[in-house]
C-alpha cells in the first residue's frame, strides 16, 4: 500500500517501501572481483563522480561553464572549433574504467560512506516486468471479510465490517480503518482520524500499524513527534516479521551507526526484507555482500543474485549497477551482452549515468555494433541533465556535422520508457 516517506530533521529519514535504498553506504569493490577476466578493455567512465545515479538530473554534476562546450550539445560543432576526437578504447586511466555510481577515482582505498540514492520508487516502477513469485502456499486459516471486501476495491463493505472490530479492540481491524481513512477509500478523508487508529493498533500489537505508527512519530505533523517511541515501534513491527520496517530499521541502525559496525547490525533485516521482496533492501543486500569483509562464501557467492532480484523489480539503481558489474566482471563472469541491455534498460528509464555509461558501449562495441551517433545520443541526453564527460564531448566534437545533427534529433525525440 502506498506510503508517505517520513521526515527527520535529525537523522537520515527511514524510506518507505516506494522509497530508495542508499547506496548501500559501503565501499565500491573494484571490477577484478569474482570471476573477473584481464586482457578486456578498459572502459572509460566518470570516475569519481558524487553518485548521480537517479534518472533526475538534479543528482547529477553541475554542468560546468568553460570555453564554448555547450555549442556542440545543441548544433554541430563550430567551423573555428578544434576537434580533440580520442579514441575512449585508448583513452587510458585518465577516464577511468566503467564502474558503480560514485566510485571511488582512487584504487585500493575505500571512499567514504555514500549519500542516499534517489531513484524511482517502488510506484514508480510498477510497469516494470517483476521476477517471478513464489508459489504461494495453501491458506489454512481464517478468512477476513473485511480484508477480502478491500482487496476487492467494496470499501465501504470493507469499513461497515473493520469498524465493529476495530473498536473492540481488534488491531488488524483497527489498521484496516485507519488506512481508509488515510486514503479517503469509502470515506471522506481523515489523516486524524488515521492516526488514532494507527495508534490504537500499534499499541494492540498488529505490525503494520506499528510500521505506520512510527512512520508517523517521525514525520510529527498528525502526532506529535517522537523519534525514541518511532524506533521503538519500528523495531517491534520488524521483529513480528513486517517487510517495510525490517528495511526502514535496517535504516535506522546505518544511520545512528555509523561505519561497518552500522552495516554488519543492519544486515540481519536487511536478509529478512530482502527475502519477502522489498527491492530496496534487496540492492542494499547486494552492496553490503560485496564490499563487507570476512562474510561467509554463502553470502558473498549471492550479491550478484540480490543485485539481479532488485534489477528485475525495476530498481533503476540496481539496474545500472548490474550492467556495470556484468561489463566489468564484479562478483561473477562478465556478460558484455547482458551489461548492455541492462544498462540500456536503465537509460532508457531516464537513468542519466546509465546514459553516459551506455554511449561508451557504442563506441567501444561491447555487447553492441558500434554505433556512433546512438553513442552521441545518449552522451546529448546525459549531458542535458548535467552530466559532464570531458571524453564524450571529445568524441561527439569529432563526428561530423551530419552525425551530430542525427544524434540530435535522436535525443530530441527521446521519451523515458
Amino acid at each position: 500500500m502506498p506510503l508517505a516517506r517520513a521526515q527527520d530533521t535529525q537523522k537520515p529519514t527511514a524510506a518507505q517501501p516506494n522509497a530508495t535504498v542508499p547506496d548501500a553506504t559501503v565501499p565500491e569493490t573494484k571490477g577484478t572481483g569474482q570471476g573477473a577476466t584481464g586482457g578486456a578493455p578498459a572502459l572509460p567512465g566518470v570516475a569519481g563522480q558524487p553518485n548521480p545515479s537517479s534518472g533526475e538530473g538534479s543528482q547529477a554534476q553541475k554542468p560546468v561553464e568553460a570555453e564554448d562546450h555547450n555549442a556542440g550539445l545543441d548544433g554541430p560543432a563550430e567551423p573555428g572549433r578544434t576537434s580533440r576526437l580520442l579514441d575512449p578504447a585508448e583513452a587510458g586511466d585518465a577516464l577511468g574504467k566503467i564502474a558503480p555510481s560514485g566510485a571511488a577515482a582512487a584504487g585500493g582505498q575505500q571512499k567514504e560512506l555514500l549519500t542516499p540514492s534517489s531513484g524511482l520508487g517502488v510506484l514508480d516502477r510498477m510497469g516494470a516486468p517483476l521476477p517471478d513469485l513464489p508459489a504461494e502456499k495453501a491458506f489454512t486459516g481464517k478468512v477476513d471479510d473485511a480484508y477480502g471486501a478491500f482487496q476487492r476495491g467494496f470499501y465501504l463493505t470493507a469499513m461497515e465490517l473493520a469498524l465493529p472490530r476495530a473498536q473492540s479492540g481488534d488491531a488488524a481491524a483497527q489498521t484496516l480503518v485507519a488506512e481508509l481513512f488515510e486514503q479517503g477509500l469509502g470515506v471522506k478523508r481523515d489523516r486524524k482520524q488515521a492516526a488514532f487508529w494507527y495508534k490504537q493498533s500499534a499499541e494492540g500489537g498488529d505490525p503494520a500499524g506499528m510500521f505506520k505508527y512510527a512512520l508517523l512519530l517521525m514525520d510529527g505533523r498528525q502526532v506529535e513527534r517522537d523519534r525514541k517511541k518511532a524506533d521503538e515501534y519500528m523495531k517491534k513491527a520488524a521483529d513480528a516479521g513486517n517487510p517495510s520496517a525490517q528495511f526502514n530499521y535496517g535504516q535506522m541502525l546505518v544511520a545512528d551507526t555509523p561505519g561497518e559496525k552500522g552495516l554488519r547490525a543492519a544486515m540481519a533485516y536487511y536478509e529478512k526484507s530482502a527475502e519477502q521482496g522489498i527491492a530496496d533492501a534487496q540492492y542494499a543486500l547486494s552492496q553490503l555482500y560485496s564490499n563487507l569483509q570476512g562474510l561467509p562464501p554463502e553470502k558473498t557467492g549471492r550479491a550478484r543474485e540480490w543485485l539481479l532480484r532488485a534489477a528485475r523489480a525495476g530498481y533503476d539503481t540496481a539496474q545500472l549497477d548490474l550492467g556495470i558489474w556484468l561489463v566489468n566482471g564484479v562478483a561473477g563472469d562478465r556478460d558484455y551482452d547482458a551489461g548492455f541491455r541492462w544498462l540500456k534498460r536503465a537509460a532508457e528509464g531516464g537513468n542519466v549515468v546509465a546514459q553516459n555509461r551506455l554511449a561508451y558501449l557504442y563506441i567501444n562495441a561491447l555487447g553492441t555494433r558500434p554505433d556512433p551517433v546512438e553513442a552521441a545520443k545518449w552522451f546529448v541526453l546525459s549531458r542535458r541533465a548535467g552530466l559532464n564527460d570531458a571524453g564524450l564531448e571529445d568524441f561527439y566534437l569529432g563526428l561530423t556535422d551530419e552525425q551530430q545533427k542525427a544524434a540530435i534529433s535522436a535525443a530530441n525525440k527521446f521519451r523515458v520508457r
